[in-house]
Formats: C-alpha cells, sequence, structure tokens
C-alpha cells in the first residue's frame, strides 16, 4: 500500500488525486491530522487514517502495511519539524515500508540563506542514514507564491520587492503528477531527485513584464530597501520572524539558489511545464 501523508495539503491532495488516477483504490492510503477533512476521500474507497508527525502512536496505526510512504514535508522551519519528519520516516521504516519519498526542494543545502532549505538538507541526510531506499523529490519553487508577491501592483503599476534573482517556479500541479508517476514506477530515481522545475527561471522583472503583457497595463519592477520592505511588512502584522524568513527568499535568490533549471520535470510529465503566465492570467484580468 502506498500511505500519503498531509493529504488534505494543497500539494498532499493534488498527488492523491493524481494517484489514484494511476492505482487501484486499495493501494492507496492517506494519513491527515485531521480525518473529517478528507470525507471525499474516504467516499471515493481510500484508507483514511489519522497521523500526526508529533503523535508517533497514530504513525504507527497510518501507516499499517505500507510498501511506500511519502512524507510530504511539514509547512513549518527549525529543527522542532527535522524531528517532526525523522519521527515519520522513523514510522515509515517501522511499518516496512520499502521505500520512503519525501518532498525536498531543488535548493536543499545546509548553508541557504532561506530557513527552510536547510531543514530540507538536515531530513535528506536523516533518510540517507536509515539505509531504507528513499527518493528525495527535489521540487521547484512552488509558483504560488508568485501572486503572494505582487502587492498592490495590479493597483499601482508598481512591483515592489527586496532585490531579487531567477527562480524556477514550478506548479503544484505538474509536481503532484510527478510525484504519483515517481510512486508508479518504483526505484526510479535512488536518492536525491535531480531538479523538478520548470525550464526556465524568472526574476520579478521577468514576472513585471508578464503582468504587463496579461494585463496590457504596464507594471514596472521597484527594488525595495530590505529593512524598509520588512518593516512595512511587520507594519502591516506580519510577525517579524516571517518576516525575516521572507527576507531570507530573497537574499537566497539574489545567490541564484533558485535559478538551477533541468529538463527532468518535463520528461517526467511527457509534456511542457506549466508556465508562470498561467498563474498571472488567473490573478489579473486582461482589458
Amino acid at each position: 500500500m502506498i500511505i500519503i501523508t498531509g493529504a488534505t495539503g494543497q500539494l498532499g491532495s493534488q498527488i492523491v488525486h493524481q494517484l489514484l488516477e494511476r492505482v487501484r483504490t486499495d493501494r492507496v492510503g492517506v494519513s491527515v491530522r485531521d480525518t473529517d477533512r478528507a470525507a471525499d476521500l474516504v467516499a471515493r474507497g481510500v484508507r483514511v487514517r489519522r497521523g500526526d508527525f508529533t503523535d508517533p502512536d497514530s504513525l504507527a496505526d497510518a501507516f499499517e502495511g505500507a510498501t511506500q510512504v511519502l512524507v510530504v514535508s511539514a509547512n513549518e522551519t527549525g529543527g522542532a519539524v527535522v524531528a517532526q519528519h525523522a519521527a515519520a520516516i522513523d514510522a515509515a521504516r517501522a511499518a516496512g515500508a520499502e521505500r520512503i519519498l519525501y518532498t525536498s526542494h531543488q535548493a536543499a543545502s545546509a548553508d541557504s540563506l532561506f530557513a527552510p532549505m536547510p531543514d530540507h538538507a538536515a531530513t535528506e541526510r536523516y533518510l540517507a542514514e536509515t539505509g531504507t531506499p528513499f527518493t528525495a523529490l527535489r521540487n521547484g519553487f512552488y509558483a504560488s507564491t508568485v501572486p503572494l508577491l505582487l502587492g498592490r501592483a495590479l493597483e499601482t503599476g508598481e512591483l515592489v520587492a527586496p532585490a531579487d534573482g531567477p527562480v524556477s517556479w514550478t506548479t503544484h500541479t505538474d509536481l503532484a503528477e510527478a510525484a504519483a508517476i515517481i510512486l508508479t514506477d518504483e526505484g526510479r530515481f535512488d536518492g536525491a531527485t535531480p531538479p523538478l522545475t520548470a525550464p526556465d527561471a524568472l526574476d520579478l522583472k521577468d514576472i513585471a513584464g508578464i503582468l504587463t503583457e496579461v494585463t496590457g497595463r504596464a507594471i514596472h519592477r521597484v527594488v525595495a530597501d530590505d529593512d524598509e520592505w520588512t518593516a512595512g511588512l511587520i507594519g502591516h502584522g506580519v510577525p517579524a520572524g516571517q518576516a525575516n524568513m521572507l527576507l531570507g527568499m530573497f537574499h537566497a535568490s539574489r545567490r541564484g539558489e533558485f535559478a538551477t533549471t533541468g529538463s527532468t520535470l518535463e520528461n517526467l510529465l511527457g509534456r511542457a511545464a506549466t508556465p508562470v503566465r498561467s498563474i498571472l492570467e488567473g490573478v489579473a484580468t486582461p482589458r
């Protein structure tokens, strides 16, 4: 049985959907913190059990009978989240899983300037040390982040943000389909995959150019001072820790951490990756 954690989240839910297109329902199980949110999967015949990374006993039940477990990384940072990932990995091994998969990131590195990346690197190291066959999905940066970086650009005509660098923005939909393909082709990747990214990398000046084309209105890229931008976020109610973490994303992109591209994702999908333009078309109404 293939077990997917975080199956009600944005990525996990799409992975389950893609997987059910490829394998029998009775081969799929999900581990979720709130089983009520997975009622639709129950209705489809998927095995739904409560599993919480902070409650190892729940994971033992959720992972029972697993041949593969896909650990969808938690949306947190710091040592605690690495410990949670390790607990899930340990539970998967105890359940007898023959392969453990983990949703990592293309920029996973111990010295990354963006806080989640060292956590991914630490989880990958833990996986490698277990001796159990594993696959770390080196996912591209989620394209759903782009609309969150626009600020008031569609109102003011100015895309204001700190200095940045190119990012290979990649959609949840494409990454979910790739994960399902890899799950159904056991052993296709051993260890970390090549970067699972779109074939190009765009900075915010490029994004402003696409917005200009989509809306028919000139959108200009304006570089903001790091400290002023962070202070502005905090002034609008964003916790200081989160604001500084977001600034780290810009620092990392300036260093080129998210600029890597490759053909692996498109080769897996057998089609072109979804372009950022499609995301922007969804948030902007052309004239």
